[in-house]
């Protein structure tokens, strides 16, 4: 690797966003879910006309909505109903939505403008997974960050990868492993007791595709979303074999949102991912240090294998795990998970026993 940019790549890790994780708009009273979790604050979009969708219920049934930058949630059926307008698609399914693509996000552009249903207010709801069950595995990128890659190195098990690979490293995480935005992170001592922590930005494709140029790349985003790929380390390392699916794949062990912000609505250079337990920050990075970036992820993913509209890819985390750190740490009953992709949202997750 090129001198220059592998410290360009690493130095970044230093350097402190303006007001990280400190958002202009309408704060908000706490919104009671499983992990006793708030949003306190809608992010600015970066980009417009992005918007912000959420998957979230008020009973049994998911509704689909939109959250206004002044933090009411707009539902869209219920829209569509004040406006006599036949939708594109299922109004309980984002993965419906995502499948129709520029008809459907055109009329939810035209229903966000000056509603004329009753609004939201996100302290009634209950917010769930954007995407609360994918239609197949979550793809994830591993040693994405440069720093990430190195600090594991002394600690991994299996020392055969010595430089960081010419090629993305993948694998995925089972669909059961979908979790709320501020649902419960499950926790069984019996299984194992080295729960850590992997901030990541999600990708949700939008467009069906295989053999994806990276100058066409971008052109499949649909949106982005919080994502986090939480990871039994001990199941990772030291069980079968040392192949990462299951200790990646616990039930839960994914969780996801607020919302997803559609692909005008983020300006990548601007996004930073960051984790935090109880309040202390433990991972902090740009995107710009990103060793592949998404359009390289989705050319080599989608090179002989298709992709389909609702996929989702983690795109990798940065240093900061807690398997990694001297001594090491790893997340206990009662402790707060929260992972903020500046631009994009925060989500917060309590670990607890099951």
């Amino acid at each position: 690797m090129d001198k220059s940019r592998r410290n360009w790549l690493k130095a970044g890790a230093t350097i402190t966003a303006t007001a990280t994780g400190v958002f202009s708009g309408r704060i908000f009273a706490a919104q009671e879910q499983q992990a006793g979790t708030k949003i306190e604050s809608i992010p600015p979009l970066t980009g417009q006309p992005g918007v912000r969708l959420v998957t979230y219920s008020v009973g049994a049934q998911p509704s689909i909505g939109v959250v206004l930058d002044d933090g009411r949630l707009l539902d869209l059926k219920a829209e569509a109903h004040a406006r006599h307008l036949k939708l594109a698609f299922d109004p309980s399914s984002m993965l419906s939505l995502i499948k129709v693509g520029d008809p459907a996000l055109q009329q939810v552009r035209t229903l966000s403008e000056h509603p004329r249903s009753t609004l939201l207010s996100l302290e009634t709801v209950r917010l769930l997974s954007p995407i609360p069950r994918p239609d197949r595995n979550i793809y994830c990128v591993g040693w994405n960050y440069l720093d990430h890659f190195e600090e594991g190195q002394a600690v991994r098990t299996d020392n055969k990868t010595s430089t960081l690979p010419a090629h993305p490293v993948f694998f995925t995480k089972g669909t059961h492993t979908m979790n709320g935005p501020f649902d419960p992170i499950p926790y069984d001592a019996a299984n194992s007791t080295s729960t850590d922590w992997e901030a990541e930005l999600a990708v949700i494709i939008g467009r069906t595709g295989i053999n994806i140029s990276e100058a066409d790349a971008m052109n499949y985003v649909f949106g982005y979303s919080a994502f986090n790929d939480t990871t039994e380390r001990d199941i990772q390392q030291k069980r079968h074999g040392g192949q990462w699916f299951k200790g990646k794949s616990l039930d839960g062990h994914g969780p996801m949102g607020p919302w997803i912000v559609t692909a005008a609505g983020v300006k990548l250079d601007d996004v930073r991912v960051i984790c935090r337990v109880n309040g202390v920050e433990k991972q902090n990075a740009s995107y710009q240090q990103m060793y592949f970036k998404i359009p390289r992820i989705i050319a080599e993913l989608s090179r002989g294998m298709t992709l389909e509209a609702g996929d989702i890819i983690a795109t990798g985390t940065p240093s900061g795990v807690g398997f990694a750190r001297q001594p090491p740490e790893f997340l206990k009953p009662g402790d707060i998970m929260e992972t903020d992709i500046v631009g994009v949202g925060v989500i917060r997750n309590e670990i607890k026993p099951v």
